[in-house]
Order: C-alpha cells, then sequence, then structure tokens
C-alpha cells in the first residue's frame, strides 16, 4: 500500500505544478511610465522611462536619453539609441518580457549578439 501511495503523491504534485503558467499580458506594457531599480556598485538606482509605442524616454541621474523600440512580437523588442555617445550606446539591446503581474512585468535583456542575459522588474507608474 506504502508504493502506492508514493506513487500517486507524486503524480499528483507533478500534476498540479506542471499546470503552472506565468501570466504575460504584454499589451498592458507596450506604453506608459516605468520604474526601474537596479545595484549599481553598492546603491541601488532608480530610472524612470515612458513608452510609446516606438519611442523610450529613460530619465536616469538627472539627464534622459531616447531610444527608438522595434517590437519583434508582443513581449519581445529591440531598443536603440537615437543619439549614441559612445561605441558601447551604439549596440542595441534585446528585452523579453518573461512574466506580468499587476502593475509590473519581469524582463531579460542583452546586447544584441551576446549571450550573457540579465533580469530585471519594472514598476508601472501610471
Amino acid at each position: 500500500m506504502k508504493p502506492l501511495w508514493s506513487f500517486c503523491s507524486f503524480l499528483l504534485t507533478f500534476t498540479l505544478f506542471s499546470c503552472f503558467e506565468t501570466s504575460r499580458d504584454c499589451q498592458s506594457f507596450k506604453s506608459g511610465t516605468f520604474q526601474f531599480e537596479a545595484i549599481v556598485g553598492t546603491t541601488i538606482e532608480s530610472t524612470i522611462f515612458v513608452r510609446n509605442d516606438s519611442i523610450e524616454i529613460d530619465h536616469f541621474r538627472g539627464k534622459s536619453d531616447t531610444s527608438s523600440i522595434r517590437w519583434i512580437n508582443d513581449c519581445e523588442y529591440i531598443l536603440e539609441k537615437l543619439k549614441p555617445k559612445n561605441r558601447l550606446e551604439k549596440k542595441a539591446v534585446h528585452v523579453k518580457i518573461v512574466s506580468t503581474e499587476k502593475d509590473a512585468y519581469t524582463f531579460e535583456y542583452n546586447i544584441v549578439g551576446s549571450k550573457k542575459k540579465q533580469r530585471g522588474k519594472a514598476m508601472k507608474l501610471d
């Protein structure tokens, strides 16, 4: 009886967890005002950005930068700075929204061509 119970509990657990699917309502995050916090050195820095369908304006440390947005699909886009100041800023950034909540989304990003990905979370302010 014990092996049967173990098998049934395993099967039930597997079934419950295999049905879990992360939510991705990316349309709600294509435009608006957002905040992103990241650790830079030893301090937490905050960036506010305003995005519409084709432009994103970042506000960081009192300066603003504008980037064009090219949507690949509902949940992925490419950012390119309109006025890059150096070679690094000329490189495009690939962003993929991996999950969404009511007022926030988790995303992965990397420089196009690089395999090193980083994660972040943005909160929608409006």
